[in-house]
């Protein structure tokens, strides 16, 4: 057994602490310049790794970073699985089944071919790294979707590529690493991990998940249930699933994926926390896996650039974008919104930690395909992080131009403020200027309403512990403005 290296652990709990003090303090102004974020934390990895203050450094058999890119990927696909709504999906179903069939796989296996050809991969390899760079990075999709200009169409269909192509795409290289495993490459280990992969990971991650909110539906009519609680039930749903999905030998990620599935197909209603909390630990873990790859192993990406490599790496950023452009439909599809379906593919953190899942199985061929798959993220975060920033100030004077149809804008005074969900104290006094009905409500916890001395004039009183029925008491107007603050 390892001995516990207090130094070490230090180090990792500042990295943890580092990561949410910045995301915290940059999103704001990341967000309006529509820079990504994922740029700024592989600088701060580069920053604080050997190249820079030396203060971390991660390989590819560090347990560390295998610990944090397990809980990534798990957290991922399972929130993305629990945010998935069907009735957006039925309304632009033709969109998803391109984007997830076509889009998809035929951008992996045009990957995979040229990979094989172009850097003498064995066949299931080069099946690896295509499926790995089919995979499109929610973190930067995020940072798009979070725009309130952006396009519906586009929206759904970016978010259900980015929610369910891992799903598409981890078969793959779980079927694939048994072809690559010494005692794999029949048909009865292929057999198995089919088995494992597709029928009882999904069937241990659903029970897991259609119990643990049966559960707590019952507890929260019969005993109750605080929301900060439930906000992290929805890690224990996760992680539980993944576990006892690999305790039975199947597939915890397909596990953790199907328990959000079930989540999100039960009528049950859920705090915005269970899904705001999921979703920022999620992102909280795939930025500081973002900095553990910027400290040193992202980088040798650059030691793999040669004419091969860089062929292979045109294709896998290309492929996706030539797929939709041919099958995507131009009839009922707004011409912005089709352009960014087809141009906007970037590759990140999941194609990094679908790569890295035969190598932290001790897969002979794995250690090679690590460094393209990095040359290939490196790539696409230069080249669709500078798309992002021109989509984002390209819809904002889209907005301005009145291009935007005017059903878009569900309030008065809705040019006025530019983020959805947060209000300056400026465009507030922009709002009350320009006549647009306004309220203000007091969601402070009982204690800071209780003892602070400064109240909102005109605020109204909203319980933060029971918001819905104090709404409903308050009859708060839909046509309104309602304006929050907590402190």
């Amino acid at each position: 057994m390892t001995a516990f290296n207090p130094a070490a652990f230090a180090v990792l709990v500042a990295l943890v602490g580092l990561v949410i003090l910045a995301a915290g303090l940059l999103s704001g102004g990341v967000e309006r310049l529509g820079i990504p974020m994922v740029g700024l934390f592989l600088g701060l990895g580069a920053l604080l790794g050997p190249h820079g203050l030396g203060l971390i450094d991660f390989g590819t058999g560090s347990a560390t970073l295998g610990a944090i890119a397990t809980l990534s990927l798990v957290l991922v696909l399972f929130t993305d699985a629990v945010a998935v709504n069907p009735a957006e999906i039925k309304s632009h179903l033709r969109t998803a089944a391109i984007v997830l069939g076509p889009g998809t796989v035929l951008a992996a296996a045009l990957t995979a071919v040229a990979a094989w050809r172009l850097l003498d991969l064995p066949p299931a390899a080069a099946a690896i790294l295509g499926a790995a760079l089919a995979s499109t990075d929610p973190v930067m999709m995020r940072g798009l979707l979070r725009l309130p200009e952006v396009p519906s169409a586009a929206r759904t269909a970016l978010k259900i590529e980015s929610g369910l192509n891992d799903v598409v795409l981890l078969p793959v290289v779980l079927v694939a690493m048994t072809w690559l495993a010494p005692e794999g490459g029949h048909a009865g280990a292929t057999g198995r991990t089919l088995g494992a992969v597709l029928l009882l990971g999904p069937l241990a991650g659903a029970a897991v998940g259609w119990v643990a909110v049966r559960v707590m539906v019952w507890t929260r009519g019969w005993l109750g249930m605080r929301r900060d609680y439930e906000s992290l039930y929805v890690l224990g749903i996760a992680f539980t699933a993944y576990a006892a999905a690999e305790a039975l030998g199947a597939s915890g990620f397909m596990a953790a994926f199907a328990a959000g599935l079930a989540v999100a197909t039960l009528d049950v209603e859920l705090c915005d926390c269970f899904h705001d909390y999921g979703e920022a630990t999620a992102e909280m873990l795939l930025l500081l896996s973002f900095i553990a790859f910027g400290a040193s192993l992202i980088w040798t990406g650059l030691g793999a650039l040669d004419g091969p490599t860089l062929l292979l790496a045109a294709v896998a950023l290309l492929g996706r974008s030539a797929v939709l452009e041919l099958t995507l439909p131009r009839a009922g599809l707004d011409p912005v919104a089709r352009r960014l379906i087809v141009w906007f593919g970037p590759r990140g953190l999941s194609s990094l930690l679908l790569v890295l899942l035969p190598v932290f199985a001790g897969i002979r061929e794995a250690e090679r395909l690590f460094p393209v798959t990095a040359l290939v993220v490196l790539l696409s975060l230069a080249g669709h992080g500078a798309m992002l920033v021109w989509a984002t100030h390209g819809l904002k004077r889209r907005e301005e131009r009145g291009e935007i149809p005017a059903a878009a804008i569900a309030l008065p005074g809705s040019k006025l403020v530019a983020h959805p969900e947060l209000i300056t104290f400026e465009e507030l006094d922009a709002l009350r200027r320009a006549g647009a009905p306004v309220r203000i409500l007091d969601v402070r916890t009982t204690r800071g309403y209780a003892t602070s001395k400064l109240s909102a004039q005109s605020a109204l009183r909203l319980l933060p512990n029971r918001p819905a029925e104090s709404a409903a008491s308050l009859a708060l107007p839909r046509e309104e403005w309602l304006v929050a603050y907590c402190a």
